[in-house]
């Protein structure tokens, strides 16, 4: 966090604060930990979301006791002839297990060239875990001399320094885009002004592993399309060929598509539209069923949002709803060009498949309670993915910065 930013609740998002929550109810981390762990500003922040959000009974707080029993023993008794043989007995097993470790070291060094023998002197001396054991004759042990020890040191200490600042800053920016991808970060870093956020890709790949910060893909597959229907089809204006319509500026090419949105109260349904030259969301509706008119809820918004009056084409796949004659008069009345796939196939709307398959998997990674929280999380998941997510197709610019240009 940084020093002297003060935050508001206004600065986390309803999915993020699930999120937290989450975590520490399922026990990964507790409520100080998270706090501590994300840069969460307030000591009762986390606890109020807890008695918010939360599925447990938070109002008293959580205290976890350890067992403090502890086991007492006597010691034996034994002749000097039993405790010689019990010493004997003792070295030999720990000579074993010396020429054991000395082995493995070996097999990791030659054939994985792993180097583990600066770092492991390091964390053994530091740690204390050998007691008596000095600098020099751990060196010694290892055939490295003191100056590379320490040498290897300052170099560690300023790596492990410049990768905590950048964990930091990567935990800040995924308060509000918590599956963000790692070449987005880089991006993100290269632009900052302080030199040691500046680092490479394979280091940062390293960093984020290292903190536990990388995003695992998710795979989901929910049909909504009913394709086989009597209602009227129109051909595809952005199939590759001769007579292919390829977007020029933005508001002229705009991609449609429902996507399921899992809640615990059942089922819910988010209709987009979004501008293929921008990429840029320019009209949304969360809705419980499949009915045409809370599908066209989305068109209407995007509808009323437009600018310009140049040539509008909107794409979509043969969807009942797309096809129906509420949302036909929709692009009659205001002069809209129709386009649609020519059968069920993804790649066809793949454009309007990868912005569902970003808000879902970067940015709302909790199930909502019901519809007006599943509206209030959809929005704001669209405000950061317009706003402030950096998108590679337009090299590294907000969606939102593209579509002002024009």
């Amino acid at each position: 966090m940084e020093q002297g930013v003060k935050r508001t609740q206004r600065d986390y998002s309803l999915t993020f604060k699930l999120a937290v929550v989450d975590q520490v109810e399922k026990g990964e981390l507790t409520y100080k930990q998270a706090q501590v762990r994300y840069g969460i500003q307030g000591r009762s922040t986390v606890l109020v979301w807890l008695r918010k959000h939360g599925r447990q009974d938070w109002s008293h707080g959580a205290s976890i006791r350890s067992d403090r029993r502890t086991m007492v023993t006597t010691p034996k008794d034994l002749t000097p002839e039993q405790r010689i043989k019990e010493l004997e007995q003792q070295l030999q097993v720990m000579s074993q297990k010396a020429q054991f470790f000395e082995s493995v070291v070996d097999v990791l060094e030659k054939d994985y060239g792993v180097s583990i023998g600066k770092k492991a002197t390091r964390q053994v001396l530091s740690q204390s875990q050998v007691e008596g054991l000095s600098i020099v004759r751990a060196c010694q042990f290892l055939g490295i001399s003191r100056q590379a020890y320490y040498k290897r040191n300052r170099a560690d200490d300023q790596r492990r320094t410049q990768g905590e600042q950048v964990a930091h800053y990567v935990q800040r920016v995924r308060q509000r885009q918590p599956r963000i991808g790692t070449r987005k970060l880089h991006h993100l870093l290269s632009e900052q002004s302080s030199e040691p956020l500046k680092v490479g890709r394979d280091r940062l790949f390293q960093i984020l592993a290292e903190h536990r910060l990388l995003v695992r893909p998710k795979r989901a597959y929910h049909k909504t399309t009913h394709s086989f229907h009597r209602f009227y089809r129109h051909p595809n204006l952005l199939k590759p060929g001769p007579e292919q319509t390829t977007p020029v500026a933005p508001e002229h090419i705009w991609v449609a598509d429902i996507t399921y949105l899992p809640s615990q109260s059942g089922p819910l349904y988010l209709s987009l539209v979004t501008d293929a030259y921008s990429r840029k969301i320019v009209g949304h509706h969360v809705h419980e069923g499949l009915h045409a008119e809370s599908v066209a809820m989305a068109f209407r918004r995007a509808l009323k949002q437009r600018r310009s009056r140049r040539n509008l084409i909107h794409h979509s796949d043969r969807g009942i709803q797309y096809c129906s004659e509420l949302y036909q008069e929709l692009h009659a009345r205001h002069g809209v060009q129709c386009s649609m796939t020519d059968g069920y196939d993804c790649y066809q709307n793949a454009l309007a498949e990868r912005v569902n398959g970003i808000l879902k998997n970067e940015l709302l990674l909790q199930s909502p309670s019901n519809l007006d929280q599943a509206r209030t999380m959809v929005r704001e998941a669209i405000q950061i993915y317009n706003s402030e997510r950096p998108h590679l197709s337009l090299k590294y610019k907000t969606p939102d910065a593209v579509h002002r240009a024009f």
